[in-house]
C-alpha cells in the first residue's frame, strides 16, 4: 500500500473512530510533507462538517406517526407470541398420543368400517383424517392468526 493510500485509509478511519497515537504521528508527519493529502483531509473534513450541520426538514408530524405504528407494532406483536406455545405443545401432545394409540385406533376404525359396511378404503380414510385433525387444527389457528383474523377476500381488499 501506499504512502498516500495509507493516509487516505487513515484519515477515513479517523472520522469514524480515534485513530492510535501511532497512527495519528504517521499520518500527522505525512499530512506535513504532502501536499496533496493535505488539500483531501481539509476537503474531506469541510464535507463532513457540511453534512454534520445541514438541515433536514422532515413532513410535520413524521416522527408522532412513526412513533405510533411502532407502539401499534410491538404491542401487536406482544399481544401475539405468549399464545403460540400452548398451541405447539398441545400439537407435539397431541401426535403423541396419536402415535401411542395408533394401533389401538387403526382396530377400532377397522371393526366399525366392518360393523358399518363401508369399504376398506372408507374406514382408512377416516383414520388417516383423524390422524390428520391435530395438525390441521393447528395449521388454522396459525394462519387465522398470522392474517389477524381476516378471510383470504377480506385481505384482498
Amino acid at each position: 500500500m501506499s504512502k498516500h493510500a495509507r493516509a487516505e485509509q487513515l484519515m477515513l478511519e479517523a472520522l469514524v473512530e480515534p485513530l492510535t497515537a501511532e497512527q495519528r504521528a504517521w499520518l500527522d508527519a505525512h499530512l506535513d510533507s504532502c501536499a496533496e493529502c493535505a488539500r483531501l483531509g481539509e476537503s474531506t473534513g469541510t464535507a463532513v462538517r457540511a453534512l454534520r450541520t445541514a438541515a433536514v426538514r422532515l413532513p410535520a408530524g413524521l416522527a408522532e406517526r412513526t412513533r405510533m405504528r411502532v407502539y401499534l407494532r410491538t404491542a401487536g406483536e406482544g399481544g401475539r407470541r405468549p399464545w403460540r406455545w400452548p398451541v405447539w405443545v398441545s400439537c407435539g401432545v397431541s401426535w403423541a398420543i396419536g402415535a401411542a394409540s395408533a394401533p389401538y385406533v387403526w382396530r377400532g376404525f377397522e371393526w366399525a368400517g366392518r360393523l358399518a359396511g363401508v369399504s376398506d378404503a372408507v374406514w382408512k380414510a377416516c383414520f388417516g383424517l383423524w390422524w390428520a385433525a391435530p395438525a390441521l387444527a393447528s395449521v388454522a389457528i396459525l394462519l387465522a392468526e398470522r392474517t389477524g383474523g381476516r378471510t383470504a377476500l377480506e385481505s384482498e381488499e
